[in-house]
């Protein structure tokens, strides 16, 4: 009788696994289409590379998070391998999202002589500071802990610094968790303290809210420049994209950990990283 259980538990789980692999492989093969279709205009109207270079940047996260997403779901052996390579060209894309608002001003040299000028005028941007028309203020608890940005060159610099180290410390904890669980000891999905798992994940959760409050702050200032572009939908569709897509994969972790599910998700890791790829092909084709 318990054999004939497990075997019919195992049937399931084979067919899940099937389906999963099946809708998720159209919806990957849609979504790889639209964006080599989208990509292959751009390179063909190259008529713009300091702007369209990056924006070809970002639209490569399509077809690599589909492909990657595909790959990991099919074999889910490699589900490690491709998590790492989709997270080192999440950190570029990143870096290209903000090269591309940077681009469309201009430049740096051009955005920082814009933003030295935004000094002298009345802001109605909601994270400026209203008492001092050439500050960037924070809202609360952070004015207790960082003090209002100059708007200019320090402004710049320091907006740029928090998007590049997101890039650097993402792309050095997915060769850290590669090494980890190589060792035995990374626990993908285990909120265990002696796994590094936890660790990574504390350490990327404040990298990329750090990284996030950047990019909010900078839009905040330059929107008003930006509105040819439209760049609250790109902003709003990027992050959803981004960062959207981690805390997905951390909210998928802590549920299967929990003792709800503890005993009742099949094969273990493999349901966690399975439906976090299964979920990134559908909303790979749904955006």
């Amino acid at each position: 009788m318990e054999s004939f259980l497990i075997t019919t538990a195992g049937e399931k789980s084979t067919n899940l696994h099937t389906w999963a692999l099946f809708i998720g492989g159209i919806s990957a093969l849609i979504a790889l289409l639209l964006s080599t279709l989208l990509i292959l205009q751009h390179l063909r109207a190259y008529n713009n590379p300091a702007e369209q270079k990056w924006i070809v940047g970002v639209l490569f996260m399509v077809p690599v998070y589909a492909s990657e997403s595909v790959l990991s779901l099919w074999y889910p052996r490699f589900s490690m391998e491709c998590d790492i390579l989709r997270n080192c060209y999440e950190a570029f894309a990143l870096y290209s999202f903000g090269n591309y608002l940077v681009a469309c001003l201009g430049g740096e040299d051009r955005t920082i002589e814009y933003l030295k000028s935004q000094s002298s005028k009345e802001l109605n941007a909601p994270l400026l500071n209203q008492n001092k028309k050439n500050v960037v203020g924070h809202p609360f608890p952070l004015n207790l802990i960082i003090r209002p940005w100059d708007l200019g060159q320090e402004f710049y610099r320091v907006s740029k610094f928090g998007i590049v180290q997101y890039m650097i410390l993402k792309a050095f904890c997915a060769f850290l968790a590669l090494v980890l669980q190589l060792c035995g000891i990374y626990g993908d999905g285990e909120f265990k303290w002696y796994y590094g798992y936890p660790y990574i994940t504390i350490v990327l959760n404040f990298s990329q809210m750090w990284a996030l409050y950047c990019l909010v702050q900078f839009y905040a200032v330059t929107h008003e420049e930006l509105q040819s572009i439209r760049p609250l939908a790109k902003f709003i569709s990027f992050k959803a994209i981004v960062f959207a897509t981690w805390w997905q994969g951390v909210a998928i972790a802590i549920i299967c950990s929990s003792s709800f599910l503890a005993g009742a998700q099949p094969n273990g890791q493999k349901f966690q990283s399975g439906l976090q790829d299964f979920l990134i092909c559908i909303e790979n084709h749904t955006g």
